[in-house]
């Protein structure tokens, strides 16, 4: 198991939900303090310095027109890490490939910094959330082709070495194409992608990436990470190893179990705060049109519409892992045997007006006390004996608390 620490780069100092329409998109900019804002980039990238000293690894995004992630260029924040640490993967999880205009700009700006952490880059692809498809100026239709072959010119990019070539594909178009610097670790940095749905996890894993989940919980994880597996098999012909399946989760850690939900209701916030309105979550075309449907009825909960986020439900859900180091790990421990084992797990570990002190004491239980039960246990996996634990768990039927984490990395 690798555990690698994330947190969004939030702007929590906002006015009460009740005077703004979305969180997203169209929060007026007035509300941003640059002083505080300084102060809270500041923080974070103690934060993941912090990780490191821990001996957690690093995960970064970014996102665009919103308070929940003030990141709007993840090479940048990836520059500077890759400079400052000395140990670290550095995962960028991810480029937005279906908003972006030029798949060789980030052919180049992954490139540079693999070589700046001499190959310690994770290089993450995501299609983009719905709510920056207007702001990118992007249509949201066909986003998932566009992600794609936006990924087929950056590898060719990455990969060829002996002078320029055209690339003339549906939706890029690409001249005398040579990227200086190639990257460090040949023939290219490890890939992840997001995956949401049995479907979307098969291309995933008929390259062998690694296939990374959010905030699917017990509802969804099972069928996601078996179209993953299925997949693999299917072109591969043998079953796909751990390390290639990644799931992301909320986590706070205490000394005991009251400071573990005050904490825990702090991280919450994440989820609490994702006021969005439906046209920014359901833009026409981005969904297939079943789902669209039942987001704009209301009978699904889209990210556009409040979340019934409290903490016990999401703990329930498998969102969220919170409580004493043996409770956390017991939390994870079940939801690994039900979903049938991964080897990455990626932590939530900060978020709204959490303080560095109550992230730090959380990570170090974390890294300490939780950190070692998790390799051990991914040490001794058996896939036989993990399809015969799987199969005895029956399937957990819950409430549906919405579909957040499919909506966040689709």
């Amino acid at each position: 198991m690798k555990a690698w620490f994330f947190t969004e780069d939030a702007y929590p100092q906002l006015p009460d939900q009740d005077t703004y329409r979305s969180i997203r998109v169209s929060l007026p900019n007035k509300h941003y303090d640059p002083e505080i804002g300084a102060d809270n980039y500041h923080q974070f990238l103690d934060m993941w310095l912090m990780a490191e000293d821990l001996g957690l690894e690093i995960m970064l995004n970014e996102h665009h027109q919103t308070a929940t992630c003030v990141v709007p260029s993840v090479p940048i924040i990836a520059g500077i890490l890759a400079r400052e640490t000395k140990t670290a993967r550095i995962l960028v999880l991810g480029n937005p490939l279906s908003n972006l205009p030029r798949p060789t700009r980030t052919a180049e700006e992954m490139a540079m910094i693999d070589v700046i952490s001499r190959g310690r880059l994770e290089c993450g692809f995501v299609r983009g959330v719905p709510y920056e498809t207007a702001p990118a100026n992007v249509s949201p239709y066909r986003g998932t082709e566009r992600m794609w072959e936006a990924h087929d010119l950056i590898i060719k990019a990455w990969t060829t070495h002996d002078g320029p070539f055209n690339f003339e594909g549906r939706w890029f178009h690409a001249r005398q194409v040579n990227v200086w610097p190639r990257p460090y670790q040949q023939p290219h940095p490890p890939i992840w992608v997001t995956i949401g749905s049995a479907g979307t996890a098969v291309p995933v894993a008929e390259h062998e990436y690694t296939g990374a989940v959010f905030l699917a919980g017990y509802p969804g994880v099972r069928s996601i990470f078996d179209g993953y597996r299925n997949g693999y098999m299917a072109r591969h012909g043998h079953e796909a190893p751990l390390d290639r399946l990644a799931y992301c989760a909320l986590i706070y850690v205490a000394d005991d179990e009251a400071e573990a939900k005050a904490g825990g209701e702090l991280l919450l916030w994440y989820m609490t705060s994702n006021k969005v309105p439906v046209e920014y979550s359901n833009p026409p075309g981005y969904h297939p049109p079943a789902v669209a449907a039942q987001i704009a009825s209301g009978s699904r909960g889209g990210a556009g519409i409040p979340l019934q986020a409290t903490l016990d439900d999401q703990m329930a859900r498998g969102n969220m892992f919170c409580g004493t180091p043996d409770q956390v790990y017991e939390q994870i421990k079940a939801f690994y045997d039900y979903s049938g084992g991964f080897g990455n797990l990626l932590i939530m570990g900060q978020a709204g007006h959490l303080t560095f002190e109550q992230t730090r004491r959380s990570m170090t239980l974390f890294s300490q006390e939780v950190y070692p039960r998790l390799k051990e246990l991914t040490a001794s996996y058996d896939g036989d004996a993990m399809k015969e634990t799987r199969a005895a768990l029956p399937d957990k039927e819950l409430a549906d608390l919405g579909t957040f984490g499919v909506e966040f990395v689709r």
